[in-house]
C-alpha cells in the first residue's frame, strides 16, 4: 500500500482550496478507499492549527481543525525517538524544526513527502516528494 506524509503546508493547501487542493483532494479519496496510508506529525498538525488561530482566531482553528479530524490521516506523536531523528535532519539538511518531523515521518514509513514549501528542495533527490502545483513553486 503507498504511504503518504503531509506537511503542514499540504493540508494548508487543501483547506484553502488553493492550487494542489485537487491533488491532495485525490489523495485522501485514495486513503479513504483503502489504497493509500497518510501519515501526519502531531508537530505540523499543530503548525496549521496556530496558522489558523493566528490568521482566523479561535472560532475558526477549532472549526477547521474538527473538519481535519475527519480525514483518513494518520497522526503519529513526536516521540523522543522521532524528535531525535527529526533533529538530525534539521542538522544535516537545515530545515526548519517543524518540517524535519514531517521529512522524519516519510523516511520512517519509506513514504512520499506531500508538500508545498520550497525548504524541502534542501533534502535533495533521495527523497520521493511531491510539489503541490502552487503560486510559490
Amino acid at each position: 500500500m503507498r504511504a503518504y506524509v503531509f506537511d503542514a503546508s499540504a493540508l494548508f493547501v487543501f483547506l484553502q482550496g488553493k492550487p494542489g487542493a485537487a491533488q491532495v483532494g485525490a489523495l485522501l479519496k485514495e486513503a479513504l478507499r483503502e489504497r493509500a496510508n497518510i501519515f501526519m506529525s502531531t508537530v505540523n498538525y499543530g503548525e496549521v492549527y496556530g496558522v489558523i488561530l493566528r490568521l482566523h482566531g479561535m472560532e475558526q482553528a477549532a472549526a477547521s481543525m474538527s473538519a481535519v479530524h475527519a480525514l483518513p490521516i494518520q497522526l503519529t506523536d513526536a516521540t523522543s525517538q522521532r524528535a531525535l531523528r527529526a533533529a538530525e535532519l534539521k542538522f544535516r539538511f537545515r530545515l526548519y524544526y517543524a518540517d524535519s518531523f514531517a521529512a522524519a515521518l516519510a523516511a520512517e514509513h519509506k513514504a512520499t513527502l506531500i508538500t508545498s514549501d520550497s525548504d524541502f528542495r534542501k533534502l535533495g533527490h533521495g527523497w520521493r516528494v511531491v510539489w503541490l502545483k502552487t503560486s510559490r513553486n
